[in-house]
């Protein structure tokens, strides 16, 4: 039983971890930004939900939720597009400066919050169909997280089929293979780059409401997340889905095995340790990138 549970706590923990990376796994592929600030679109998930509870609940009442998760994401992708215009442009080629210009950013976001929302913590009400769990083969699974893997379900589904099947996401990868010929074949990757870090940005607020059923959210929520978020994407390949998948599985279920009979923190500097090993034997990660570029 202490085995289900630990995988079913790892599944909860990867499920978590796949949404906030889906998006940065999408704009880190395509533009090779280090975006610092993709933790405080969480952030920016978690409190749209947090007023969208308290002006639709009274009306709408547990539907609330079904709306937030629309408005997280669309919020989120405000933010994210408008970052895209103002800063991240301009940083193209240049990865420290843009890990330092959005990394201010990050501060000037969780300062807003702070404005805004004050810096105690708040906490948002579930839905009253999500209350207690289920339980299955002696493991205790509660509706909350269950929910949450079909919600991150949905949107993988969701990322595949936009990839895959549509014109913009076909010229996406395109971009990310070889941006230059893309160019050639007159591809406006301005406009590719702007939709795009405002689709990342908002798969990172769907995180952020997420979050919001599994604790308080304050001012630095997003910062929580950051790193096991970027180590996903670079364990699993930059810029392919099946290794973001992979990548969050994997440190999602070790972090929780790591911590069955230790500490958190000794857990997320096993999983690290483990990872850069592994990146010194393999830099591209799980799932290498192939591109078409002329170099390779």
């Amino acid at each position: 039983m202490d085995i289900l549970t630990i995988l079913f706590n790892g599944l909860s923990l990867s499920s978590i971890l796949l949404l906030a990376a889906l998006g940065l796994a999408i704009t880190f592929g395509l533009m090779g930004i280090i975006n610092m600030a993709h933790g405080e679109f969480i952030m920016v998930g978690a409190y749209t939900t947090y007023v969208v509870q308290g002006l639709l609940m009274p009306v709408l009442g547990d539907g609330y939720f079904f709306v937030s998760i629309v408005l997280a994401f669309l919020v989120a992708a405000v933010f994210g597009m408008i970052l895209e215009v103002v800063v991240i442009r301009r940083l193209y080629g240049r990865p420290t400066d843009s890990l330092l210009a959005t990394w201010g950013v990050s501060l000037i976001l969780q300062q807003l919050a702070r404005s805004i929302f004050g810096a105690p913590n708040v906490n948002v009400v579930a839905p009253a169909f999500l209350g207690g769990s289920i339980s299955l083969l002696g493991v205790s699974m509660s509706y909350k997280r269950l929910f949450i893997l079909a919600l991150v379900l949905a949107c993988l589904v969701g990322v595949w089929a936009f990839l895959y099947h549509t014109d913009f996401g076909r010229k996406m990868r395109a971009c990310i293979q070889n941006r230059d010929m893309a160019q050639c074949l007159g591809i406006r990757s301005k406009r590719i780059d702007c939709l795009t870090f405002a689709l990342g940005s908002g798969l990172a607020g769907i995180a952020g409401c997420a979050l919001t059923l599994l604790g308080s959210i304050g001012p630095t929520l997003g910062q929580n997340y950051i790193v096991d978020t970027f180590m996903v994407v670079v364990l699993g390949g930059v810029g392919k889905l099946i290794g973001c998948i992979s990548g969050a599985l994997i440190i999602g279920v070790a972090g929780t095995v790591f911590e069955f009979g230790s500490t958190a923190s000794i857990a997320k500097a096993a999983v690290l340790f483990l990872v850069i090993l592994f990146l010194q034997k393999k830099p591209q990660g799980l799932f290498a990138l192939r591109s078409r570029s002329l170099d390779d």
